[in-house]
């Protein structure tokens, strides 16, 4: 996790920062609440959802490739959620807000989510994991990117960046470590 948050997270963070300073529709890149209701509402309801539907294309993955990494014990498995709750919201700034944001503000709407949505699945192939599980991340990429994208209110990474979390933790770390413990594996 240490070199995941040197080569992938600052760079992602510092990127997003500086185009932060330096774009003039800052309300694009979602660093906002948007309307809070809405936000925490989507975060409330689609956190489980995107958690039980990961863990659920993890176990249907796991048993076509035979093999899957488990967290040690649940003191890992908590390590590796708290590491997710760091990731998700800057792979977030970085997709949502960054890409499909400042896309969309030069490009349209549906130009920035395309963009941003291919980016980010195709971006987890550069993690040397499998076809299938980079084709997975389709099931977070596009509905995190369509609510970005059409809930009320000014663009916010609030609701994404928390259903981003569960979905994440639902397919590594967690939610396998769960799988295991309920001998689903």
């Amino acid at each position: 996790m240490r070199v995941d948050l040197l080569v992938r997270i600052l760079p992602f963070a510092l990127i997003y920062g500086v185009a932060y300073e330096l774009e003039t529709h800052r309300s694009a890149l979602g660093l906002s609440v948007g309307r809070l209701g809405a936000q925490l509402v989507f975060g409330a309801v689609g956190a489980p959802l995107m958690f039980a539907a990961a863990v659920w294309v993890q176990l249907w993955l796991t048993r076509r490739r035979g093999a899957l990494s488990v967290p040690a014990n649940s003191r890992d498995a908590w390590f590796q959620a708290g590491f997710y709750v760091v990731n998700g919201p800057v792979e977030e700034a970085f997709f949502r807000g960054l890409l499909q944001g400042g896309l969309g503000v030069l490009w349209g709407a549906p130009a920035g989510f395309a963009i941003a949505t291919v980016t980010y699945v195709l971006y987890h192939r550069l993690g040397r994991w499998t076809w299938p599980d980079t084709f997975a991340t389709t099931l977070v990429g596009v509905p995190l990117g369509l609510a970005f994208w059409l809930l009320p209110g000014p663009p916010s990474l609030l609701g994404v960046s928390i259903a981003h979390i569960a979905a994440t933790c639902g397919f590594l770390g967690p939610g396998p470590y769960l799988l295991k413990k309920l001998r689903l594996l």
